[in-house]
Formats: C-alpha cells, structure tokens, sequence
C-alpha cells in the first residue's frame, strides 16, 4: 500500500494523501492535495463503491491543470469516500467523514459536489463542522449556487463545444451530437445544444442507450429523468445497450460519464469528427494518439467541463457573504472562459502539430511551474511525463 502510494508521487505532487475511517459507521476515504503553489485546494468530492486511492489521485491531478487553464487561483485537489451513495447510513459517514478531515477544511480543502454527493449532502458536511465555508454547492437555501439544478458545467461543455465547431469550420446548427451519459453534466450539455441548434441524435445512461438518427425529444428526457433517474430511457422508447451512444453515426460525441471510456477501438471506429470531454478523464494517451491521427479533435476535459470550477471559484469567494450569487454573471463569464480556452488550445494544437492534450498541459503546466518557481518550490524540468493522464 505504501509503496504504492509513493509511486504516484511525481515533480508536480501529490503533496498531501489523507486516508481516514471510521469504526462506527464503516467510513473509509481519502482527500488527495495535488498541488497548491496557486491556492488552496479545491475539487470535487465524492462517493462510489468502487473508489480507489490512485482514482482520487489522478482527478486531483486534473484539478491542478484545470484551476491553471481557466487561470483560477486555486489548487488541485480532490477527496472520495469509498461506499453506495444510496447506503442509508449515508449522513453518519457523511459526517464521519467530514469530522475525520477537520484539520484539513476549510483551510486546506473545501468540500464541493462530484459523482454520489448532492446539494443536500454539502448541507451535512456545514451542519457537521458547522462553518459555511467547508463546502461548495449548497442548496440555495443555505445561500449556495445550486450547481445541478443550473446546469452550469454541462453548460459549458455546449459552449466549449460549439467553440471547437467554428475552429473546426463546422456549424453547431444542425451538426448531430451523441452523449454518453445523462447525469448533471449530460443533461445540461444536452439541454443548451439543443438551444444552440444542435440535433441530439443519442443519449445513454447506466441503464441503456436512446436512439433517433432524426433527433431525440430532449425534454421530454429531462423530465423522465427528474422523476426516474437512469430509468428514463426504458419510457422514452426502444432502449439499446449502454455502449451503443459511443458508437452511432454523429458528428459530435460527448463522453460525460465516467473515466476511461473511449476505448482504443472506440477511438478507431467513431464516425465523430469531433470530441468534447464532459467527463474526467474519459479517453487515454493512446486512444488519444488515434484520434488525432484520425484528425479528430478532442476538446481536453479540463477546458471543456471547467464550468464547474468558474461556478465553485465565485462559490469559493462568495461562502461568508451573505448576498446572493448571480447567475447570469457565472454563465456568461463560463461563456467567455471556455470559448476562449478551446479556441487558444486547438489554435496552439494546430500550430505546434500536438495534440490539443498536450497543448493543454503545456499551457497549464507553465503557469503552475511559474507559481512553484516564485514559491522557491521545487524547480520543474522542462520536459515531464504525467502519470495520471
């Protein structure tokens, strides 16, 4: 176990790994600090059955290049806990969990919402350490910005999206789009897509895929959804296997489930022309290195799904004011980050003949060494290989 934790130290961090449990209600989790030479940490937070040490290491890594290519001063980090978001002792390990990291939030890490947390579960973490500053994503009530319910990173993954088209020489009006996943940030992505005029020809969720080559009834989904959750595809029509939306003819495939998803043969078969990573992490260096071969762009997932994090840094500032959050100022400052960002990415992919990963990273990881450098941290070489890309 050790030594396997030492292994994922590189020159970026991990800086910090806390590993906590619980006797009394069986909770086990993790926080990963990545790295913070640009502030605090900042990541999201969350539960599932099969989390791992090294999962939470790797997410925490992309939340340091993240907060560095939206330019946002915070740093990289994330925390997980290692159970079933539908266990019904989920408060009292909700709590252990937040009582066990109270040396660490809210000065080093403020809890925020990832796969398995809701609003309501931010609402325990303040109830339990009693502070309005431990957690992002609070419901409304309690003086958040309800992250979920706005839609704010699926959001951005439409804007990112329709930047990467007209870099492209592609119109977002009419072009068809596949998105494998449903949840917060699928839903969202689909939602706006259509407003912008796109046709949504394929959705999946954990359940099976939907698919209507001539356009699916988006919110007519979205309803289905709110009352039946990944069920929704079994009532909206004739349901196919959870992998097929990887695999429909589109112009647009949006992975926004889960990690590692676009498989090497995925990557050599998809008829897409162009990918925007709603989720984390869902493609790999080499599934990457055929796509780009294939002349297929891909929108990294740390430009793309950034709204999340221009939503929780005004949540970040705002968590002991007492006036409420705009929404409209965070749409339209996601709207102008991220369309800026995928532009200035594939530009400088285009120009060095890199990936649009690796013109990420290069940028990214510049502004991360210069803050480490200013710190008198450790100095970075000018080449590095990231082990958890």
């Amino acid at each position: 176990m050790a030594e396997d934790v030492f292994e994922m130290i590189d020159e970026w961090g991990p800086e910090k790994i806390v590993v906590v449990s619980d006797r009394r209600t069986g909770m086990r989790g993790v926080l990963v600090l990545d790295n913070t030479a640009r502030g605090s940490g900042k990541g999201g937070t969350r539960m599932s059955p099969s989390l791992t040490v090294r999962e939470v290491a790797r997410l925490a890594r992309t939340m340091t290049w993240k907060w560095a290519a939206v330019d946002l001063f915070h740093g990289g980090a994330k925390a997980g806990i290692l159970g079933e978001p539908k266990d019904p002792n989920k408060e009292a390990i909700l709590r252990a969990f937040a009582r066990a990291l109270s040396n660490e939030v809210p000065s080093e890490y403020v809890f925020g919402l990832d796969m398995g947390l809701s609003e309501a579960d931010a609402a325990v973490f303040l109830d339990e350490l009693g502070d309005r500053g431990v957690s992002t994503g609070l419901p409304r009530a309690l003086g958040g910005l309800p992250y979920d319910q706005l839609g704010v990173t699926g959001y951005g993954v439409a804007e990112a999206a329709e930047a990467a088209a007209e870099n492209r020489g592609m119109e977002i009006c009419g072009s068809r789009v596949a998105i494998q996943g449903f949840g917060a940030v699928g839903q969202a992505a689909a939602a706006r897509l259509v407003e912008l005029g796109a046709v949504v020809v394929a959705v999946s969720t954990a359940v099976g895929t939907v698919h209507d080559p001539d356009g699916i009834d988006v919110s007519k989904l979205i309803e289905l959804r709110s009352e039946l959750g990944d069920e929704c595809v079994l009532h909206y029509g004739k349901v196919l296997p959870v992998g097929f939306a990887l695999a429909v003819e589109t112009d647009i495939l949006i992975p926004a489930a889960r990690e590692d998803t676009v498989t090497d043969l995925i990557a050599a078969a998809t008829s897409a022309k162009l990918i925007v990573e709603g989720a984390n992490l869902p493609t790999s260096p080499s599934s990457r290195a055929i796509l780009h071969g294939r002349g297929i762009l891909v929108v990294p997932d740390f430009i793309a799904n950034a709204g999340g994090i221009v939503a929780a840094a005004h949540s970040m500032a705002a968590r002991y004011s007492p006036f409420v959050l705009e929404p409209a100022d965070i749409f339209a400052m996601i709207s102008t980050k991220l369309r800026s960002n995928t532009a200035a990415v594939l530009n400088e992919s285009a120009r060095l003949g890199l990936t649009p990963h690796q013109a990420a990273y290069n940028l990214a990881q510049k502004r991360v060494g210069e803050a480490m450098r200013l710190r008198r941290q450790t100095p970075i070489p000018t080449e590095t290989v990231d082990m958890f890309v």
